[in-house]
């Protein structure tokens, strides 16, 4: 059994104890929140040690693990101290709002030999993993052009402040919302060469951007076109979606299908056709034995403790991977000139080199 301990008992949070309490392998051994009426509520509802300070549960409940689901500005002290005391750690996204950090953390949680993961659950989605093994096996030939968008209905009307609606606490719809495809991006094509054009724009935040448009250019690779917007009510919830354009054919994936259209001179793989094909994610997704919100979200918490029990080092959601994100997430906010994002659309940025040497 994995000893494992929760900190941050948000909607996030809650969904992971959920989750990861129902795990055939795990002992819950401690859960952390400062909010007093949460932890009321657990004690006397939850059979789980229940504490306000962070520090203090990592000394007194001794787990082996370690769910951090804080709002995003704790994430890089939290994570720091646990890998310090050599705990495996799952974070939630956005790993870093300062990419620096992130990279620092991922050579610590490496250099300690501790198993690393960051939320991003749409690596987990069936749809998504389908449209993963089909740009690896070549399906659509040589790929031109992807579009990868986010569009869903977080922040509709002016409110006050909150962790999500100030930059410097949950980094506005840029990390919280466009993390998504990014991520998805970098794992399907790994680094882009450069970051141009990005808008970011606000719509209803005083605080950060709700809107964000841009490309990521590969050398020899895809141009990227990323359009996302966490203020848009036509959606009823998040939807994440991607298209990509090949030399012999088409893929769009979002949450519930994989569609893919192969040409007769495409190579096509084992159990598809010539024309339209149709993958559906139920079809597509494993059975998990606990269901919150979708499988996805058990599937990466199993996968995270499968790593500790088998002591993997191999993690696809590994903190290294997610520095990457973070670090083309803070190149987009460089290229718009993000520091004071207007309430119009501002000029596309210049072009920001995301690597120099």
């Amino acid at each position: 059994m994995v000893r494992v301990a929760v900190v941050g008992l948000g909607k996030m949070g809650l969904s992971h104890l959920a989750i990861i309490r129902a795990h055939p392998e795990v002992q819950m051994v401690g859960v952390c929140d400062k909010s007093k009426f949460v932890l009321d509520v657990l004690n006397k509802y939850a059979d789980v040690p229940i504490f306000a300070d962070h520090s203090a549960m990592f000394a007194q409940a001794n787990p082996e693990a370690v769910i951090v689901a804080t709002p995003s500005r704790y994430h890089a002290a939290i994570v720091r101290e646990a890998l310090e005391r050599r705990l495996h750690v799952f974070c939630e996204k956005p790993f870093c709002l300062d990419s620096s950090e992130s990279m620092d953390l991922a050579a610590l949680a490496d250099g300690n030999g501790l198993v690393n993961q960051v939320g991003y659950h749409y690596r987990f989605v069936g749809a998504f993993e389908e449209v993963k093994r089909l740009v690896d096996c070549g399906a659509i030939g040589t790929i031109s052009h992807v579009l990868a968008e986010a569009y869903g209905p977080v922040v509709l009307r002016q409110k006050g402040m909150s962790w999500r609606t100030q930059k410097d606490e949950g980094g506005g719809c840029l990390y919280d919302y466009a993390a998504h495809p990014v991520n998805l991006i970098h794992w399907l094509f790994g680094r882009p060469e450069k970051i141009a054009d990005t808008v970011m724009s606000r719509i209803f935040s005083s605080d950060t951007d709700d809107e964000v448009y841009g490309s990521l250019h590969y050398s020899g690779g895809p141009s990227v076109q990323l359009a996302v917007n966490w203020s848009d009510e036509s959606f009823r919830k998040m939807s994440v979606r991607l298209t990509l354009t090949g030399s012999a054919g088409r893929i769009y994936a979002d949450r519930q299908e994989c569609q893919v259209y192969l040409r007769s001179t495409a190579s096509i793989p084992e159990g598809y056709t010539a024309g339209w094909n149709v993958r559906y994610t139920t079809d597509l997704t494993k059975p998990v034995w606990f269901y919150l919100r979708g499988e996805e979200y058990s599937a990466q918490l199993d996968y995270f403790i499968r790593c500790i029990v088998s002591e993997s080092r191999t993690n696809i959601n590994s903190f290294a991977s997610a520095a990457e994100t973070d670090r083309v997430l803070a190149a987009m906010r460089s290229d718009a000139g993000a520091m004071d994002i207007p309430a119009v659309r501002q000029e596309p940025g210049r072009i920001a080199r995301l690597f120099r040497h």
